[in-house]
């Protein structure tokens, strides 16, 4: 018999929606509206003393305001704006005891013992002391590998749960069509299959199978952001959009719509607008299309501070919040408006019935966490050595080999003197991107490089200039170093570390780039040139006429001259990124790496991403309008041979042929060009992709799924099969008619 004195909510064996119903009676309007605010910043809820974590009079104040707490964000945010360092902030062995501690208050302070949801950052890794790094999601775009990059999201979700913490906020659905954007770093690339494919990984790793609610070891989560966020005007963050429907659907909502099919716990809705209204105020975008249309159930977060702007449209908080919960907002971020749904209930402008929907899609998470049975419950710590194992591995397969003339990588074993120079050559500080939590070790490319480079070689250093501004006092002693060796490895790129002295938006944005900072939100550039010194540098060491191999650690396309025989990209690798570098300099590993974005000769081409509208673009009259490295462009140190394309059933088979003498990854891209069509076609889409493996002389058949459901009521389209968008222009295309 049940024990009608427990309160069916309380009840672990009772249907999640029947208890989310009971709770839901119980609570007053106050403590409802409390669940639906996440004000604090979480490193705001404690200090650290001698004795252990203390909790603050913020974190009492703010639990008592809505007795208890709906979520709290940012509890192990450790950054230059949280102030948060090894010195003051929790550690991988502490943090699950602050986490109960926090915890236990807010229980405690709850009539109805509703516990909270921890809310973290996960952009690369959880973002905490002690966290495993990954490489940033533009170098996870580069190693067109979802099964590598669903391990290592997997492992971040562990790093997650065993600390204590619940939610984790990913960058996934922002699609890079302007590099100039300094949050570039953040895209899976300018490809809305590619974003998807990858959304998918992300969901599938960090979620797992949901279907009896979150496992110990996996965290719910949070994609952002919804939708459009990569199409500001001019590159400026957080600017205009000018974002027609059909481009929306095309190319920014594909990502959106694999995480949800996949069965993401929620998502982030962004601060741009979408036809002149923000998305968190949009109905249309929230309620029509993500719930109505796709049959989302999950949770709708606003960006940060992202319902006070709305303030700017209804004229007070109060209005701004109602607006947004009636769009579809259901859990707010640090907002004031929020706070005032009590008052918005009593002056009409929403109901109680809205407040009720969007409390329960707050509680049914917490209950599918088994927050209720198990509050503080943790997974065991997985092993730090196999994060890094995994950050490497990403690392090293996003390194892309763009050029390589005369054959300069890998290093020959005649080579017996390197010459490692530039400002990102001994620092591994400038590895990480933004979002990134202090670390106490990293590899750079010069620690690589002195641990694999064969015994007797001789390695000298000189940075030779900083990552900006001017000074060149430093080449002299750089020209000498390259002279004087048979290769020169010039590690050239940008920043997006943040300093203490960085000023920050009340969002967390970087206000003012300072000391090297150049990329990061907050951090645009009308221009994609590295600092002056760095191209100084770089011609000073080409003339000497040592061969010379550039490496650029960098979060989006810089423009970098054709001086030097080989140019790698490595984008943001993580802290131990110079290792996967030097294996590939050395030829211990195969660049595998192929561009995610195309990349510009200048910026008076932008935007010039290759699946533009297929219209006789004409050219310029004073420049090339082709950019200078095309989307899914990338060599390898073998060649690679493909026959005609022929259509088997649901996929598009082709043979592939190592035609070189080293072993080798080929990555097949299908793309389509769509022939009979209602609406204007684009020259390219990118349709499916596999990589393959091959041993020098190997020959293989690979099969690429290719499903006609995305085509809408095109007749026919072509399908061409090659190694970039570039090369499927020239490919030859088999056309396949569909049905009507």
């Amino acid at each position: 018999m049940t024990d009608t004195a427990t309160p069916l909510y309380r009840d672990p064996d009772a249907p999640v929606d029947a208890r989310v119903r009971d709770l839901l009676a119980r609570m007053t309007l106050r403590e409802k509206v409390g669940q639906l605010n996440q004000r604090m910043y979480g490193w705001d809820a404690y200090r650290r003393t001698p004795e252990g974590f203390r909790l603050t009079d913020a974190l009492r104040a703010e639990t008592t305001r809505f007795a208890g707490l709906g979520a709290l964000y940012g509890l192990f945010r450790a950054d230059a704006w949280s102030g948060v360092d090894h010195g003051n902030g929790p550690g991988a062995q502490d943090s699950a005891a602050l986490a109960e501690s926090v915890q236990r208050h807010v229980i405690d302070s709850s009539r109805l013992g509703i516990p909270a949801l921890f809310v973290e950052e996960v952009p690369h890794g959880h973002m905490a002391l002690d966290g495993t790094v990954l490489p940033v999601n533009l170098a996870v775009g580069a190693t067109w590998d979802p099964d590598l990059y669903e391990r290592a999201a997997a492992h971040a979700a562990a790093e997650l749960r065993a600390r204590g913490a619940h939610v984790a906020l990913v960058s996934a659905l922002d699609i890079a069509r302007d590099p100039r954007w300094g949050r570039t770093e953040e895209c899976f690339g300018e490809d809305p299959h590619l974003a998807a494919r990858l959304t998918e990984a992300l969901v599938n790793g960090m979620q797992g199978d949901t279907t009896a609610g979150f496992a110990p070891d996996k965290a719910p989560v949070v994609l952002k952001h919804f939708a459009g966020q990569g199409a500001t005007v001019g590159g400026r963050n957080s600017a205009e959009s000018e974002l027609g429907l059909r481009e929306l659907h095309d190319i920014h909502l594909p990502a959106a719509r694999a995480g949800v099919r996949a069965g993401a716990a929620a998502v982030m809705s962004a601060y741009n607008e979408v036809d002149g209204l923000p998305c968190s105020g949009n109905r249309a975008l929230l309620h029509q299309l993500l719930r109505e249309d796709w049959g989302f159930e999950g949770l709708v977060m606003a960006d940060g501070l992202a319902v006070d702007r709305l303030a700017r449209i209804t004229g007070d908080a109060v209005s701004a919040g109602a607006l947004a919960l009636n769009a579809g907002v259901d859990l707010s971020l640090w907002d004031e408006g929020f706070t005032h749904l009590e008052e918005a209930v009593e002056r009409g402008l929403v109901t109680e019935e809205a407040v009720d929907t969007a409390t329960a899609r707050v509680l049914r998470l917490k209950f599918r966490l088994g927050l209720f049975e198990r509050p503080y419950d943790t997974c065991e710590l997985p092993s730090p050595e196999r994060g890094r194992e995994l950050s490497t591995a990403l690392a090293r397969a996003a390194v892309t080999l763009l050029r390589n003339d005369d054959d300069v990588l890998p290093v020959r074993p005649t080579v017996s003197r390197i010459a490692v120079l530039g400002p990102q050559s001994a620092t591994h500080a400038h590895q990480s991107g933004d979002y990134t939590a202090p670390q106490r070790s990293g590899v750079s490319v010069l620690d690589g490089l002195r641990r694999l480079a064969p015994p007797g070689t001789d390695i000298r250093h000189a940075p030779g200039c900083a990552l900006t501004g001017d000074d060149l006092s430093g080449i002299p002693e750089a020209v000498a170093a390259a002279a004087a060796s048979d290769l020169a490895v010039l590690v050239l790129g940008g920043s997006s570390a943040r300093t203490a002295g960085t000023d920050f938006d009340a969002n967390g944005a970087a206000r003012n780039a300072v000391s090297e900072m150049t990329c990061g939100e907050g951090a645009d550039l009308a221009g994609l040139r590295l600092g002056s010194a760095q191209y100084a540098l770089l011609d000073a060491v080409a003339a000497t006429g040592t061969p010379t191999a550039v490496v650029l650690i960098q979060g989006r396309p810089h423009l970098v001259p054709d001086r030097a025989g080989a140019l790698l990209t490595a984008w943001y690798p993580g802290p131990w990124g110079g290792e996967a570098v030097a294996e590939i300099l050395l030829g211990r590993a195969e660049p595998t790496g192929r561009l995610p974005v195309s990349v510009p000769r200048s910026v008076a081409q932008l935007p010039v991403y290759y699946n533009h509208k297929d219209i006789e673009y004409g050219g310029y009259v004073d420049a090339d309008a082709e950019p200078r490295h095309s989307f899914g462009h990338g060599l390898s140190y073998t060649s690679f041979a493909y026959g005609p394309p022929r259509r088997a059933g649901s996929a598009i088979e082709v043979e592939v042929t190592n035609t070189g003498r080293r072993p080798g990854r080929s990555v097949v891209q299908v793309y389509v060009r769509r022939l009979l069509t209602p609406v204007w076609p684009r020259t390219l889409e990118l349709h499916g992709f596999r990589s393959v493996d091959l041993a020098p002389g190997e020959r293989r058949t690979v099969a690429v799924p290719f499903g006609t459901d995305r085509f809408g009521r095109a007749g026919a389209v072509e399908v061409r099969v090659a190694r970039s968008a570039r090369s499927a222009l020239a490919a030859e295309p088999v056309v396949v008619r569909l049905r009507a």
